[in-house]
């Protein structure tokens, strides 16, 4: 591949990951498998060590996923929230290394036997459960702290609703230590998930995708005592070795299980790579009939000492590996396809299946992704055809099974007309997806663009899909400025709507003038743009006429950003439909600047433009709120405009290189920090007496 090529291809897969990284963490509502997560995940990884000029300290692959401040998400509940306190872990929370090749957990066994030159060691396999991740911290026997992982540095404090999961002891009994932590998963049985989902379709909510975001969203509801109702249950399996002393994880386990808590029992230790395949190969068809969920078995080499001497990356441990399974597969039979048309355009083809159970649900409609793959799959109407649930949460088509292709079996012909409002559909070179140009006369693209407007994680306004289909029936509301013009009046002559309806609906119309700059940006939709993505251009350009005005070299400049997504920005304002919405909002009284927002602290950091790189007390994204707040400019890439570099613990080689070569100071944390005027600070760590004693980024712990 060639230098340009790879550059524009790494920057895709980094927007890809990082979006799909908020779907899982924050929202619990991911759109994109594991599987096909973790593959995007390794081309990333291969491309950045093929051309490592490109490589960045803050690129996914060297980053572990966060859910921290998560808002409501596409499932969560009206009972979830924001706003979790948020401590520092005692020793950070790292992720697994993964594969799904037998082949890579020897070369895993390989590397640990020469990097531990003879010193005998064995293995511990465990199941790799797919729930939430949560660290218990017990003092004098008691349970005194539960966090989320977080960022891995910190996470959000649920206590109140960890006391109310019965599996977890309050108490514990026998010789424990007088303080430690222990690690493991929050999970939901499949029985307390369908449970769960029942009553909510009863309700008329949206159910939830599968049990780990169910887990998770029921983690951070407001109410403790529905926690207690949902049914979670809790299984430990790791002890930080810095926590506690023994000589094995396994000791270490079996003393926890000793003392009341809920440890895994289903762990085995193995002597070699035989035995490990043979624990795999067992619980490959065994875990279909456990109650919960589980996508994997974690491989780790046992004794402590040697953990030590095989040390860490700077995402995850070299004495612990994943191995994920293949998705569960079932095969039912093709009854139709529907092609849906999306808010941007895409046309998607979705299989109607005859049901089927699967991973725990009932499956009836999978993705086709494209014409492309519904070619390569040769699939006909009346097939019959094998479904994943990939990472065993969305369904796919796979394959067929050409035995039992009925002989009048349909071929079926991707339209050429967007199957909505009829204009021909164009396709892109580079493009994968057919797409409909009408995009603001297409029904469904209207919709959905009004939908994902008002949108929790967007503008906020109480108006689902029902709704909006009425405004646009009636014709009441057509694009997101048309909501703005409505009336009392005119809410009650539609059918089913009472006063206080109307009411509310006004009034969460008018509490959306309130909604921040980078929210307003998510909200108009602008191809590629996600929720990460307009926090990062909101706080770059500061407001919608600088961002407007933007050329493409001023967006590529810009962290997050890359060329495809630089060039929808563009061709998003050169559009003067879009720019004549912008007006209309900017009328009703929306905020297309920073005004209304966190106030500025000081202006000592005016005019300087600061890079940061490596790890920091706190979390990059609180850092370069900080510099914000004190009138600085957050920088993504040394150049002579830079005032200096803000390095933490690892800060990236190629910066400091760079910074030496150009002559731009090098600072520190606490001289940084020094620069600032005595104040409190929004987002500001709480002070060294406040901090988890012992606390320690240099020496990370699994889980």
């Amino acid at each position: 591949m060639e230098e340009k090529a790879a550059k524009i291809r790494i920057d895709e897969l980094r927007e890809t990951l990082r979006e799909n990284s908020r779907r899982y963490y924050v929202d619990n509502a991911p759109t994109m498998s594991d599987y096909d997560f973790d593959q995007l995940m390794h081309e990333l990884e291969r491309l950045e060590a093929e051309f490592p000029q490109f490589d960045a300290p803050d690129s996914p692959t060297h980053r572990v996923g966060s859910d921290l401040d998560a808002p409501v998400g596409a499932n969560a509940e009206s009972g979830a929230r924001q706003g979790f306190v948020q401590r520092a872990h005692r020793y950070p929370m790292l992720s697994l290394g993964n594969t799904y090749s037998i082949g890579e957990i020897e070369e895993f066994a390989a590397r640990a036997d020469k990097a531990l030159d003879g010193i005998p060691f064995t293995y511990s396999c465990e199941l790799k459960f797919d729930g939430t991740a949560i660290c218990l911290t017990y003092r004098d026997g008691k349970l005194v702290q539960a966090l989320t992982r977080g960022d891995g540095v910190q996470g959000d404090d649920v206590t109140d609703n960890v006391r109310r999961i019965a599996s977890i002891p309050q108490q514990l009994k026998g010789d424990f230590p007088k303080e430690f932590e222990i690690r493991g998963e929050i999970l939901m049985p499949y029985a307390a998930f369908d449970a769960l989902n029942r009553e909510r379709e009863a309700q008329e909510e949206a159910p939830f995708a599968n049990p780990r975001n169910a887990a998770s969203g029921s983690l951070k509801l407001t109410d403790p005592e529905e926690v207690a109702h949902r049914g979670l249950i809790c299984t430990l399996y790791h002890i930080p070795a810095e926590s506690i002393q023994f000589d094995s994880h396994s000791q270490a386990l079996d003393a926890a299980a000793s003392w009341g808590l809920p440890v895994s029992t289903d762990r085995r230790l193995c002597a070699d790579i035989a035995q490990i395949k043979e624990y795999i190969d067992h619980w490959d068809t065994a875990r279909k009939f456990l109650p919960y969920a589980t996508d994997g078995i974690v491989v780790k080499i046992n004794e402590l000492a040697c953990q030590r001497m095989l040390g860490y990356t700077a995402k995850s441990p070299r004495w612990a590996v994943a191995y994920k399974f293949k998705a569960e597969e079932a095969c039912t039979e093709l009854l139709s396809i529907d092609y849906q048309v999306g808010r941007t355009g895409a046309v998607t083809p979705v299989a109607n299946l005859a049901p089927v159970q699967l991973s725990g649900t009932v499956v009836k409609r999978a993705t086709l992704n494209n014409a492309d793959q519904m070619a390569l799959l040769d699939i006909r109407v009346g097939d019959w055809v094998f479904v994943e649930k990939g990472g065993e949460i969305i369904p796919k088509i796979t394959g067929i099974d050409p035995a039992h292709r009925p002989a009048d079996a349909a071929q079926p012909v991707f339209p050429d007309k967007c199957p909505d409002c009829g204009t021909p559909l164009v396709k892109a070179e580079a493009e994968a997806k057919w797409f409909c140009p009408n995009q603001d006369g297409c029904p469904m693209q209207i919709k959905g663009r009004l939908l994902h407007f008002v949108s929790r994680k967007a503008m906020d306004i109480l108006a689902g899909e029902m709704t909006v289909d009425q405004f646009y029936e009636t014709g009441l509301a057509r694009t997101p400025a048309d909501l703005y013009d409505l009336t009392k009046y005119q809410l009650l002559s539609l059918e089913g709507w009472q006063d206080r309806a109307a009411e509310r609906f006004l009034e969460s119309l008018e509490a959306s003038k309130q909604v921040p700059f980078e929210r307003v940006l998510y909200a108009l939709g602008i191809r590629y743009v996600g929720e990460t993505t307009a926090k990062v251009l909101a706080r770059h350009f500061g407001d919608i006429d600088t961002l407007a005005a933007a050329t493409l070299d001023q967006l590529r400049e810009v962290a997050d950003v890359g060329e495809i997504t630089a060039r929808a920005i563009v061709a998003y304002f050169e559009n003067p439909a879009h720019r004549e919405q912008i007006e209309r909002l900017r009328a009703a009284g929306l905020r297309f600047d920073g005004a209304g927002q966190d106030a500025a602290l000081s202006d000592v950091l005016a005019g300087k433009t600061i890079v940061i790189s490596g790890n920091f007390s706190i979390s990059r994204e609180r850092m370069k709120d900080l510099i914000v707040a004190h009138g600085g400019k957050a920088g993504s890439s040394v150049s002579g405009a830079t005032a200096f570099l803000l390095a933490g613990t690892k800060p990236g080689p190629e910066k400091l290189r760079k910074c030496e070569k150009l002559g731009i100071p090098v600072v520190s944390e606490g001289e940084f920090r020094a620069m600032l005027p005595d104040l409190p600070e929004a987002g500001a760590p709480a002070p060294e007496s406040a901090q988890p004693s012992g606390a320690n980024i240099e020496e990370p712990t699994l889980f």
